[in-house]
């Protein structure tokens, strides 16, 4: 069973197009679920997943006010543990329908492989397209510095679009309960892969393009907030005083 975790904030516009391309892929959902979590949307977004009468599985999760995809993931990934067997995969994937889904196949195949985090990876092999100069910075500087300050071995750290074993994530909330993401902004998933990482959890990933120019609209992701979670995250590790 593949579920979907996918944090929808001011997305009216680009997720009725997620949904479509889901649509042509019933083999990626088929007995599964895509959990769509609107995170205070002040649009649409929630609406879109409510009136759905298609074939994919939607159901929407809706937090009153916008916290962040921190606490959106979190709350997701706890209802799609309430739902996944033992050994079920959770497949996480921006609203912004610029993942893509042509890559999930090779990423569930990895997962189902062995591999306990599988990233689409935007670095080497992969692809930033239509991407602004410093989005492009501000992805490999992170990278570089977590992979510096964590001993981390992955060059993409930050993207929404990963697969989970369910059992990982598991473990990982067993270990750290409310504390497992802290990070309230982008950082989230940084952090979440530090702490995975460090349970010993095997991360594999594949070459993955990233195109903007798929989506409507502006990024939600600030740079200045998303730089300080990565600051507070790099001062935690200097510091080795907490896990993460």
């Amino acid at each position: 069973m593949n579920l979907f975790v996918v944090p929808a904030f001011n997305e009216e516009a680009n997720l009725p197009r997620l949904i479509e391309d889901l649509e042509g892929r019933p083999e990626l959902w088929k007995g599964g679920r895509v959990i769509v979590v609107d995170d205070g949307s002040k649009d649409g977004t929630p609406d879109v997943a409510r009136a759905y009468r298609g074939p994919v599985p939607i159901e929407l999760v809706q937090l009153a006010e916008n916290a962040g995809p921190g606490r959106a993931f979190d709350i997701g990934f706890r209802r799609a543990l309430e739902l996944a067997p033992l050994e079920g995969l959770i497949v996480t994937l921006e609203a912004d329908s610029t993942s893509d889904l042509d890559a999930m196949e090779e990423m569930l195949a990895t997962a189902r492989s062995g591999a306990d985090v599988v990233l689409a990876s935007h670095h080497d092999a992969g692809e930033l397209v239509n991407v602004k100069p410093h989005r492009r910075f501000l992805s490999r500087a992170a990278s570089y510095a977590i992979r510096r300050t964590a001993g981390l071995d992955a060059r993409t750290v930050s993207s929404f679009f990963r697969v989970y074993r369910a059992a990982a994530l598991r473990a990982a909330y067993e270990a750290h309960g409310d504390g497992l993401i802290r990070e309230a902004g982008f950082a989230c998933k940084a952090e979440l892969l530090i702490k995975l990482d460090r349970m010993q959890a095997r991360i594999a990933e594949v070459p993955v393009s990233l195109d903007w120019s798929k989506r409507e609209g502006e990024s939600k992701m600030r740079v200045l907030p998303t730089v300080g979670g990565y600051a507070r995250m790099m001062v935690r590790q200097a510091t080795a005083k907490e896990r993460v």
